[in-house]
């Protein structure tokens, strides 16, 4: 239905097209996902600037037409994230959580837990980096992937596909969990971890806190279980979401 659009949005992808235009891959607010075009935006003195980019925050009002595609009419910046621009760390933390964003959501229904949750992580990423560059992020070494980690549990929740933490996926059993099934959709125990494989308490406590907590108040854990974590990830959305993500390090 033709009209217009006006929604907050995250630039996931942005893709030279003829020109001078740009197709963008986009997660809003109000909409979920959405491709469009920027016309024009690759010009010299086009009135977009250099604000269509990735991982830009931003207000757009965008006209949808017939075609599968809208048009963006109008983008004023809500943040840029300079800081996360100026680290390479931080700008491959952020791809990853966009290209997560990109396989996992790609419903024109809006999901408003997974765009806030999208903005909250950028918004760490960059302060991240900011902190990294004032010279105060020197004890973070393993931050960035426990983040990622932490964002990719989130994203699976707010997806649909929330890892089942509590008790064995298979039989129910409280008790005695020591390992994790891709395919039985979470936490097994020892009877039952056939087809899974092994899960350190320290590796399921992290699970269960990350998905509790706020982004900016991670639980420690070791690099040995951080890297069960994302094995229990990838395994969960490759059987359950037929997603293959990159990896989060």
């Amino acid at each position: 239905m033709a009209g217009k659009l006006k929604t907050e949005a995250i630039v996931l992808r942005s893709i030279r097209y003829g020109e001078a235009d740009r197709i963008l891959h986009l997660y809003t607010a109000e909409r979920g996902r959405v491709n469009a075009i920027a016309k024009g935006s690759r010009k010299p003195r086009s009135r977009f600037g250099g604000r269509l980019e990735p991982f830009f925050r931003l207000d757009l009002l965008l006209h949808e037409g017939r075609g599968d595609l809208l048009t963006v009419t109008g983008a004023s910046t809500v943040c840029g994230y300079p800081n996360l621009r100026a680290s390479g760390p931080a700008i491959g933390s952020a791809a990853r959580a966009c290209e997560a964003v990109l396989r996992l959501l790609d419903s024109v229904e809006p999901n408003r837990p997974a765009f806030n949750l999208l903005c909250r992580y950028l918004d760490l990423l960059d302060a991240g980096a900011a902190a990294d560059a004032e010279g105060a992020g020197a004890a973070a070494g393993a931050g960035p992937s426990a983040a990622g980690l932490a964002f990719r549990l989130k994203l699976a929740l707010a997806s649909g596909f929330a890892p089942e933490l509590a008790s064995c996926a298979r039989c129910g059993e409280a008790e005695g969990i020591s390992g994790f099934s891709g395919a039985a959709g979470g936490v097994v125990c020892a009877a039952c971890e056939g087809g899974g494989f092994a899960l350190s308490h320290d590796a399921h406590e992290f699970m269960v806190e990350a998905l509790g907590r706020p982004l900016a108040e991670l639980p420690a854990a070791e690099p040995a279980s951080l890297r069960q974590v994302e094995r229990a990830i990838g395994d969960l959305l490759s059987h359950h979401a037929h997603v293959q993500l990159r990896t989060a390090a």
